[in-house]
C-alpha cells in the first residue's frame, strides 16, 4: 500500500516568486492498484511522482510505501522499493552498453553483488524469454547497444528494467508521450501486461484522455498542485474521454472562480 498524506511542496522561481507545487495532497493506493493521473501543465501530476521517487523532500507531509516511512529517506533509498519509467526513452539506460548488460544491471542494482555478477548463461536465457514475451522481436537483439534501438523498443526494455526486482511501486511519468502513436500503444499494451502478470502497485502520469480511463481502477485529476477528483468504480466506468474532458474543465473553472473571486463585503 501506498500512502501519501499532506504532501506540500513550495518552489522559488528564479525572480524569486513562491509557486506552491502541491497542496495538501492525500493519496491512498492500496497494493496491486492501479491508479492514472491527469491534469494540464504546472497541475503537479510529476511534481507528485518527483516527491515519491524522493528527487527533493516534501516540505510537510509524509509518505509511506509498503508501511515503511520514506519520507525523509533519499532518492537513492527509496530506489530499493521504486521502479521508475519516464517520458525521455534515452532516460535510465546506458546507450553504450548491450540490451543484456542494461538488463543485467537493473537486475542487480542494489544488490551486494552489484556489477561484478557477469551475464551468464542462465541470466541471458532468462532475459531472451522475457524479452521473447513482449512480442516486438526483441530477443534476438540482445548484443545490440541499447543507442542502437528505436525510441519505442528501449522504452519498452525500460519497462523490463524497472520491474525486473518487482517494485513495491512503479512510477510511470508519461512514458508514451515522446513516442509515435504505434508505438505508444505497444508500450501501453507492454505496460498493461506487465502490470497484471506482477500485481504491480502502480501511478501513471499521462496527457491522453483515453489512456487515464482505459488503464487501471482508478484516475485522479491534479489542478494547480491539488487533487482535484479520484475517480474509481461506476463513476469512472461510464466515462468516456470526451466526458472526462468536460468534467475536468467544469472543476478547473470551479477552483479558478474560487480564486478570481473578490471577497464578500461586510
Amino acid at each position: 500500500m501506498i500512502e501519501i498524506r499532506g504532501i506540500r511542496k513550495t518552489f522559488t522561481q528564479p525572480g524569486g516568486e513562491r509557486v506552491a507545487a502541491l497542496k495538501n495532497v492525500d493519496l491512498v493506493i492500496p497494493a496491486g492498484e492501479f491508479v492514472t493521473v491527469i491534469g494540464t501543465n504546472g497541475s503537479g501530476k510529476s511534481t507528485l511522482l518527483n516527491a515519491v521517487a524522493g528527487s527533493f523532500y516534501a516540505d510537510a507531509g509524509s509518505i509511506h510505501i509498503d508501511g515503511v516511512d520514506v519520507t525523509r529517506q533519499p532518492e537513492f533509498r527509496r530506489a530499493a522499493l521504486i521502479g521508475r519509467v519516464f517520458q525521455d526513452p534515452f532516460k535510465g539506460t546506458c546507450p553504450s552498453m548491450s540490451v543484456a548488460e542494461n538488463l543485467r544491471m537493473a537486475e542487480v542494482r542494489g544488490t551486494r553483488r552489484g556489477l561484478r555478477v557477469g551475464l551468464s548463461r542462465s541470466a541471458l536465457e532468462r532475459y531472451h524469454a522475457m524479452l521473447g514475451g513482449l512480442g516486438l522481436r526483441l530477443e534476438g537483439r540482445l548484443k545490440a547497444t541499447m543507442g542502437t534501438l528505436s525510441g519505442g523498443q528501449r522504452q519498452a526494455i525500460t519497462l523490463l528494467m524497472a520491474t525486473l526486482r518487482r517494485p513495491e511501486l512503479l512510477l510511470l511519468d508519461e512514458h508514451t508521450a515522446a513516442l509515435d502513436p504505434r508505438a505508444a500503444e505497444q508500450i501501453i499494451r507492454i505496460t498493461d501486461q506487465i502490470v497484471r502478470e506482477h500485481s504491480l502497485t502502480t501511478l501513471m502520469v499521462t496527457h491522453s484522455m483515453e489512456q487515464a480511463l482505459e488503464q487501471g481502477t482508478r484516475t485522479v485529476m491534479m489542478h494547480r498542485g491539488e487533487v482535484l477528483a479520484d475517480l474509481a468504480g461506476a463513476e469512472r466506468k461510464g466515462l468516456n474521454p470526451t466526458d472526462l474532458l468536460q468534467r475536468f474543465g467544469e472543476l478547473r473553472y470551479t477552483v479558478e472562480f474560487a480564486v478570481m473571486k473578490p471577497p464578500a463585503r461586510p
